[in-house]
């Protein structure tokens, strides 16, 4: 499968949130109906972002990492190094997707993902958006999720925790519940490399959009 037939990826590398926030909604209020769907991969210098109707009372401690005010759904989350994050900029009808629906396919990319590479037990959580794994004795987090639609396109994404610094975690209420533990990859004891995991997703999702696409769009 070519990729790039379904959309154009870049790849930022590491990148500051605020940048990068600033140009996916300059993307999306510039874009119009032709305009090909980008999915944007980066990992984030240290920041806390807070969503549009979060609650700053969740910022615990920010020491000396920024905070930013998003316009993402969601609460307040964390975005560091070791965390593959992806910013699909799609254009929703284009495949066949509700807002509902879009939200469970970037969660079962996720779960799927994970199953992929030998993370067990990944799962959603009713009323909390986002993947889990089993923890100790209560489902961690280890996938977050917050996404902005605008003019039928979406901005903001998803983040995976692959191999961080998770200290900053006990900072905040993660997505605003207090005491939630977060985790990540390698502290399951799978072993990959951040690259293989970042191709991985970026594959099982690029391949799910093409199959929204097909289906809402049949030859």
């Amino acid at each position: 499968m070519n990729t790039d037939d379904i959309m154009n990826i870049q790849h930022l590398g590491r990148a500051d949130y605020l940048q990068v926030f600033q140009a996916m909604r300059n993307f999306t209020e510039s874009r119009t109906d032709e305009t090909e769907d980008e999915l944007w991969v980066v990992e984030h210098n240290p920041v806390f972002t807070l969503g549009l109707a979060g609650d700053p009372a969740h910022l615990l401690n920010a020491g000396d990492i920024p905070l930013v005010q998003s316009d993402r759904g969601g609460q307040i989350t964390y975005h560091g190094p070791g965390q593959i994050v992806l910013y699909p900029l799609i254009n929703l009808h284009r495949h066949g997707l509700r807002v509902r629906e879009y939200v469970h396919l970037l969660e079962q990319v996720i779960i799927d993902t994970l199953d992929e590479v030998g993370v067990a037990g990944a799962q959603r959580k009713p009323g909390a958006p986002g993947v889990y794994i089993p923890g100790g004795g209560e489902l961690a987090k280890i996938a977050a999720l917050g996404i902005k639609v605008r003019k039928g396109c979406t901005y903001h994404g998803l983040s995976l925790n692959v191999d961080m610094d998770l200290s900053p975690f006990l900072q905040i209420n993660p997505c605003g519940y207090r005491g939630l533990e977060t985790v990540d990859i390698a502290s399951t004891g799978v072993k990959i490399s951040f690259n293989e995991m970042q191709t991985h997703l970026v594959k099982n999702l690029v391949c799910q959009l093409e199959a929204a696409r097909s289906a809402a769009n049949p030859q």
